[in-house]
């Protein structure tokens, strides 16, 4: 599969030749359900347990007669009616993290690349490199290139300046390519790739 390249300015940088086994697969919406679930299952906080009865360090000792007394025979202050006591019923310690095969989770990457290669929605860059840090200059190169909502990925590392140009940008994100996920591709109307992210995700996969 050919693409061309485009400069930030939307000007043309050559050509780049994808991988068809990574980003012309067939969609497969139910692999992209069971990975987009895994994902943000797996970001879900641990829940954390009350205390019950049995977790209260109080008295066990009666506190009064057993009868005669006109009130009821109350004994262990770790009950959930007094104060301090345990909690009746609360919450359990629960975690939400779910376990996903990798081939499973490398499939759903690639299916993710090939939606928006075959939705024209795949935008290859030359690289992501700003003069400066301006995001008034970051705008205008984005609408040149007919970008609203993105996810920029680069190679190894995202340069400073273009980071913090886009870091006040409604859906406009960047990522290096170790971090490239299914989710957040799918979240963005337009994934942005660099040469360098070609390569890395190429051989994330061949290796």
């Amino acid at each position: 599969m050919k693409v061309d390249v485009k400069t930030l300015d939307a000007g043309k940088s050559g050509s780049i030749e994808l991988n068809e086994a990574i980003f012309g697969l067939e969609p497969r919406a139910d692999i992209l359900f069971r990975v987009v679930n895994w994902q943000l299952a797996n970001r879900r906080a641990y829940a954390r347990a009350s205390k019950q009865r049995s977790d209260i360090g109080r008295t066990g000792k009666k506190f009064g007669k057993q009868k005669g007394g006109g009130t009821a025979r109350h004994g262990n202050r770790a009950a959930p009616q007094f104060i301090g006591g345990g909690k009746a019923h609360g919450p359990r310690a629960r975690s939400f993290d779910q376990s996903l095969n990798k081939k499973i989770r490398a499939l759903g990457l690639k299916t993710a690349l090939s939606v928006k290669a075959r939705e024209g929605k795949l935008v290859v860059v030359d690289n992501l490199t700003l003069g400066e840090a301006k995001t008034k200059s970051l705008l205008e190169r984005l609408g040149k290139l007919g970008i609203a909502s993105g996810l920029f990925i680069d190679g190894e590392g995202v340069d400073a300046n273009f980071r913090m140009a886009c870091a006040n940008l409604h859906k406009v994100d960047v990522l290096p390519a170790v971090g490239a996920n299914v989710y957040d591709i799918l979240n963005h109307d337009t994934l942005v790739l660099t040469r360098a992210a070609v390569e890395k995700l190429e051989a994330r996969f061949n290796g």
